[in-house]
């Protein structure tokens, strides 16, 4: 985020009653929250994925790939 946008929304934040600050602190606190959890979610899938993935890299034949 630039600081020209960091700014922009400060100034929101500042002009709204209090009840609103809190409500898009919630948002936020939601939003990250949803971020980790794909964050989590996509890790998951990768490690799953690698072992079924390992027997398709490995092999002979695939071997001058490896060397590209």
């Amino acid at each position: 985020m630039t600081k020209a946008h960091e700014q922009a929304i400060l100034e929101k934040l500042r002009s709204l009653p209090p009840e609103r600050v809190a409500e898009v602190e919630s948002f936020v606190d939601f939003l990250a929250k949803r971020q980790a959890e794909e964050q989590r979610l996509t890790h998951a899938a990768n490690r799953l994925a690698e072992g079924p993935f390992q027997r398709v890299w490995d092999n002979p034949d695939d071997a001058d790939y490896d060397r590209l």
